[in-house]
């Protein structure tokens, strides 16, 4: 069987070993740029994820990624920011990764093997047809990836599958296939590398456009940021300020009769609403804030 094209050897850096460290770099640097475009083609097929994913998500259903190695971790990473960044619970958003917690830190590479495993996990998270699984492998082959796939799939959740290459088990599995063509490593099959970057931007992408879609942003504003540590308690202040247009302590005041939830101090601030009725007109809202401040009096 022929090797995917993340396992071919790449002719650039066949002499890797041989160069300057300066000459190194340069190389990896310049495979490097070459992952923003392999993500700029499969644009279309990120957006159609998108709304399938927001589609779910208002209705009550869960985002999981699940992956093995460096895209499994790449999962939980993209999945653990999202509850401070966002302030949804973390259940909606979870990273599950093969040879559970304890792959987190030192690599189980056998791992990826167990489909069965695939299967298993997600049938211990309770995958129902309202979710979305977002399958994460750069080869698009892993046993582990493909086994949670044909799960969910029998479940009924939305499948996407995240690969760099064409024609995979995995592309052809996933009723939403992304694949940006990353091409082969600068060392042979270290798709920690290029496959990883662009899985990395990818996730970014699809969990930033859902939670935009699901109104938890307004304008470019994280309106619903969880205020947990001194920085993102400064920030909750700054973003309340220039969403209302009033000075730092008018929104610190605010934040604090509201809970500390930014949203809610905020339509405290535009509209002089208690706590109580802020929140009211945020749940009518459908929760979100942009469409609770234009329906408004």
């Amino acid at each position: 069987m022929a090797a995917p094209t993340t396992e071919q050897r790449n002719p650039a850096s066949g002499n890797l070993d041989r160069l300057s460290t300066a000459d190194l770099v340069a190389l990896i640097n310049r495979e490097d740029q070459t992952v923003p475009l392999a993500v700029l083609a499969v644009l279309p097929q990120v957006a159609k994820a998108v709304d399938a994913v927001a589609d779910r998500f208002r209705k009550g259903g869960r985002l999981l990624y699940i992956g093995s190695g460096t895209s499994g971790r790449l999962g939980l990473l993209d999945a653990v920011e999202c509850p401070p960044t966002f302030g949804v619970p973390p259940d909606r958003v979870q990273g599950i990764l093969a040879g559970g917690v304890n792959a987190v830190f030192r690599a189980i590479e056998k791992a990826e093997d167990d489909r069965d495993a695939g299967a298993r996990d997600l049938r211990e998270r309770g995958c129902r047809a309202v979710d979305s699984v977002v399958g994460i492998s750069a080869s698009g082959r892993t046993p582990y990836v493909l086994g949670a796939l044909d799960y969910a799939r029998s479940m009924g959740a939305l499948t996407v599958g995240l690969t760099s290459n064409r024609g995979s088990s995995l592309a052809t599995a996933a009723q939403v296939a992304i694949v940006p063509a990353t091409g082969p490593e600068v060392v042979t099959g270290s798709t920690r590398m290029k496959a990883g970057t662009a899985q990395k931007l990818i996730l970014n992408t699809i969990s930033t456009a859902v939670m935009v879609r699901m109104g938890y942003v307004l304008g470019n504003l994280m309106v619903k940021v969880q205020p947990t540590n001194a920085k993102l308690i400064e920030r909750g202040r700054r973003i309340v300020s220039e969403a209302a247009n009033c000075g730092l302590d008018e929104a610190a005041a605010a934040l604090e009769t509201a809970g500390n939830d930014v949203r809610v101090a905020i339509l405290i601030m535009k509209h002089g609403f208690d706590a109580s009725e802020a929140q009211r007109h945020l749940a009518e809202a459908g929760d979100s804030l942009w469409q609770a401040l234009e329906s408004s009096p």
